[in-house]
């Protein structure tokens, strides 16, 4: 892919009356020579075969940013600033099911950086956060931007001293490894977990008459590894060794031992009781016992020892910290019995305890799966501007969310085809469109090898071919030239009132080999399409095109995708009926579908365009998907269920009688909320 220094601009053509709204990004223009062009689909929810994409990429707008030292939490439970993040790193993203978001471990795809006027978030818990205007997070009332903009139509949710954010609350600072942490973490670990003894012989049955031993037996190696280094610290050199190996469903065991008299010595003065152990001491002493004897497993943190010392520090260092804590005796049959130390309060505590003492051992920190409940104090106190201009960062995540100190904060959304293209699946994909200049070349001689025996060739299997690049690439156009000329059968589905200019191509097609094109005008009215597709023409637009495209000669159809349940399965008599006054003869519907990559998209675009609504919509999605708000099961993933989505389909077959459509149509489709265009089995004659 070649960069172009200078990219056309769409909106200075002569076709610039189609194109709409010029978008807010800042665009970058790709040139490549693809390898092929014809694709090959085998999907049974689609009734073609061969399609055709001139263009990577759509015109989307995107811009959510937060400071680069915001901390963000990682998979392995630790938090790293935003800006020392990368692309490939595991961290905790959210996912939603049922009543709850819950903790999902996600890869960042993309990260990339900006100069952006700041703002402090203030919560009540004293959490704050540096992000940019248009950041968003999870409130009560579902995701809200940082702040309003002045220029944009319509108004989009903003912060307010009503909401209250949904996560834990700021992160907790990890400790540094000084000398009395160190320490601290060598007592609890080896008093916890060690065997640490002198033996004396008489009769000289060994070559010495005492014996010294220090050994640490794990099967977790960061804890084994985090203790030798300690030790070394301290001068005390240790030799590492298999101590158990694994057999059946047996972990192997490695350990770490000495026999030096000295080291002994020096490894029983660090695990002297302190008399007033320090701040630092005690972190260490809580990761110490809690790596040797803790456990973490549904939503329950424990430390477990039969030593009532032991038990004693545990419970001072925790209150020391102000943990909320019980102790509990399960079973007192036993001569010594087993007490737990149990930490309360649920996630916002454990985290805070793992980030207050930081234990080596990552297993014990994992909170996958755990649900994030409103219980924290998090309502904004105040949305100040700072009156600068910051560096801020964003990153992209396979979840579309990541957890920015400690609440749930959204991130632009990935589009996977762009990432096979070596770009970011963050705001790469809106702002660095690629044309597959070659693509007429391709397709000639493609068509030359390949006999599609008769097939449609369709037209923006993935991303629209009337995007507005086409209006100075004219790469649709040239690619519908040859296939005139190899008297090959299109179709094509499309957004964009762009099409109006090849009606005289098309209508040739359609004389001569078959040409059928559908407009996809899912909304009624101009000024509800306005806030849902943002960058694409009006509905009164599109209605223009199909009836200058019927009154050249073109079988015009119009594709009611995506129906919205509580927003157009409304509109479906009135769209039918100003499309068959158009001159469409054919129709197809489909219900909205949301898989990952666009349902950061379709939730965003709701929550700004019909705040009241969210809830009725929702509702009304899961009614129609079996309780989910996606199903992506083949064969299934067109249509909905259940009583709702019956009455939709009623209404919608019932006007196509009444208005005379053509019935040779099978109304199936694999159009996503925004960008997507593919079709069902719509072309064949």
């Amino acid at each position: 892919m070649r960069p172009v220094s200078n990219p056309p601009n769409p909106w200075e053509s002569i076709h610039a009356e189609f194109l709409g709204e010029p978008p807010q990004a800042q665009l970058q223009v790709f040139e490549e020579n693809s390898r092929s062009i014809i694709a090959e689909n085998d999907s049974p929810d689609v009734g073609f075969r061969f399609s055709l994409n001139p263009y990577r990429g759509c015109f989307h707008a995107c811009a959510y940013r937060v400071s680069g030292e915001t901390p963000i939490l990682l998979a392995d439970g630790r938090t790293r600033a935003i800006a020392d993040v990368r692309a490939g790193d595991e961290i905790y993203g959210t996912e939603e099911r049922g009543r709850y978001r819950h903790y999902a471990k996600t890869r960042v795809l993309d990260h990339w950086q900006v100069i952006k006027p700041a703002f402090r978030v203030s919560l009540e818990d004293k959490t704050a956060l540096i992000a940019s205007a248009d950041h968003r997070f999870f409130t009560n009332r579902g995701w809200k931007h940082v702040a309003a903009s002045a220029d944009r139509r319509p108004p989009r949710p903003y912060l307010t001293r009503h909401n209250h954010l949904l996560g834990t609350g700021a992160f907790t600072l990890t400790p540094s490894e000084t000398v009395d942490y160190r320490t601290g973490y060598l007592c609890g670990m080896i008093r916890g977990d060690a065997l640490l003894a002198s033996y004396s012989y008489s009769g000289r049955r060994r070559a010495k008459d005492r014996q010294h031993h220090f050994r640490l037996a794990l099967v977790d190696l960061e804890a084994l590894q985090r203790t030798r280094r300690f030790l070394q610290s301290f001068d005390v050199e240790t030799r590492e060794f298999e101590f158990q190996a694994a057999a059946g469903a047996r972990k192997s065991l490695q350990a770490i031992r000495t026999h030096s008299a000295i080291g002994v010595a020096q490894i029983r003065e660090m695990v002297v009781w302190p008399t007033n152990p320090n701040t630092d001491w005690q972190r260490g002493f809580l990761a110490g016992i809690f790596d040797a004897e803790g456990s973490y497993s549904r939503g329950v943190l424990r430390i477990a020892n039969t030593d009532p010392a032991i038990i004693q520090h545990t419970t001072d260092a925790l209150r020391h910290f102000g943990f909320n804590f019980v102790v509990e005796t399960p079973s007192r049959d036993r001569e010594k019995p087993v007490l737990y130390v149990r930490v309360r309060r649920g996630l916002r505590e454990h985290l805070r305890f793992f980030h207050t003492v930081d234990p080596a051992i990552t297993r014990k920190r994992n909170i996958q799966g755990q649900a994030i409940k409103n219980d924290s104090a998090l309502r904004v106190v105040s949305v100040e501007p700072l009156g600068v201009s910051l560096p801020m960062f964003d990153i992209t995540t396979g979840t579309g969310d990541f957890i920015a100190n400690g609440v749930v904060s959204h991130n632009c959304y990935a589009r996977p085809t762009h990432q096979y293209l070596g770009f970011g699946a963050g705001t790469d994909f809106e702002t660095k469109i690629v044309a597959k200049v070659n693509a007429p070349q391709l397709l000639r001689r493609e068509l030359s090898r390949k006999n599609l025996q008769g097939e449609t060739l369709v037209f923006s299997g993935v991303t629209d071919c009337y995007q507005p690049l086409e209006a100075v690439y004219s790469l649709t156009r040239r690619c519908l030239e040859i296939c005139r000329e190899f008297r090959q059968p299109v179709g094509i589905v499309t957004k964009g009132a762009l099409v109006r200019r090849d009606a005289d191509l098309l209508a040739a097609l359609a004389r001569e080999t078959g040409a059928r094109v559908y407009l996809s005008i899912a909304f009624e009215d101009d000024e509800t399409a306005r806030r849902l597709e943002p960058n694409v023409a009006l509905p009164s637009q599109r209605f223009e095109a199909l009836e200058a495209l019927a009154s050249a000669g073109v079988p015009v159809g119009i594709a009611l995708a995506p129906i919205i349940p509580g927003i157009n399965d409304s509109d479906i008599p009135a769209l039918l009926r100003r499309a068959r006054e158009a001159g469409a003869i054919r129709s197809f519907m489909t219900l909205l579908r949301l898989p990952a990559e666009v349902l950061p998209v379709f939730e965003e675009r709701l929550a700004a365009a019909f705040p009241l609504r969210v809830k009725k919509v929702w509702s009304a999605i899961e009614q129609m998907r079996s309780g989910k708000r996606n199903e992506s099961r083949f064969g299934a993933r067109m249509r909905g269920v259940g009583p709702r989505w019956k009455a939709a389909e009623v209404l919608y077959q019932a006007e196509r009688r009444r208005l005379g459509f053509s019935e040779d149509e099978e109304p199936r489709h694999t159009a996503r909320f925004q960008g997507r265009s593919a079709q069902g089995n719509l072309f064949d004659p």
